[in-house]
């Protein structure tokens, strides 16, 4: 399978203007990106342009720092989710898995999945794993596959580092299948992409700028 279609190809700055927007959602969709991850506000548009193309439309809920209120993550995930969304990356409230508070975090995610779960929206749960120990990260993986998420995701790209070979392997090690592994954040050229996916992780999301890198890479390697 072509590198491409393991991308979410990040919009996600919060600066971007309205042409800067549609400009890399096009980049993505001209490279046959998976899909294409955009703010909510942006939903609406992205879901016009990769209307009839093979690119989806993925959002993210509570980011970057995953702490608002479980009713609250659920509320908007129901919203973005009638808006035609296929998937969604929420931010875990990491500082409670750092105090301890599965069930807590457990009910967070399954709140999310349980107001998508009708559309058949999946749910990709990101941990930022460079805040959590290895345990911290063994323990999310579990939870999320508990509560019912579909992917657990490393990094949101905006804290202090995004994805370790470290974290994926004891990401994939909790998995033990019952829950696939994003590898997010710091991702920018081909031998990196291909790293991961050669680690076993079924998806990599990557910032805009990253995915030419990335798809000229493999194009060069192929040669």
């Amino acid at each position: 399978m072509n590198i491409s279609r393991y991308l979410d190809h990040a919009v996600l700055k919060p600066n971007l203007t309205d042409q800067e927007v549609r400009d890399a959602i096009q980049a993505g969709i001209d490279h046959r990106v998976y899909s294409v991850c955009v703010r909510p506000c942006d939903i609406d548009l992205a879901r016009e342009m990769c209307e009839g193309t093979d690119t989806l439309v993925t959002c993210v809920l509570d980011f970057p720092h995953g702490d608002s209120t479980a009713e609250g993550k659920a509320a908007l995930a129901e919203l973005y989710a009638a808006k035609g969304v296929a998937e969604i990356d929420m931010v875990m409230n990491y500082g409670y898995a750092r105090s301890g508070k599965w069930d807590a975090v457990a009910a967070d995610v399954a709140g999310v999945v349980e107001a998508v779960s009708r559309r058949g929206v999946a749910v990709k749960v990101i941990l930022e794993t460079c805040c959590l120990t290895l345990e911290q990260i063994r323990k999310s993986t579990q939870v999320c596959a508990d509560a019912g998420a579909a992917f657990v995701k490393t990094s949101t790209g905006f804290a202090a580092s995004g994805a370790s070979e470290e974290a994926v392997r004891a990401m994939l090690e909790a998995a033990d299948g019952r829950i696939k592994v994003k590898a997010s954040g710091g991702i920018r050229d081909y031998a990196a992409a291909k790293r991961y996916v050669d680690l076993g992780v079924d998806r990599l999301g990557v910032g805009f700028g990253s995915t030419a890198v990335i798809c000229q890479g493999e194009a060069d390697a192929c040669q």
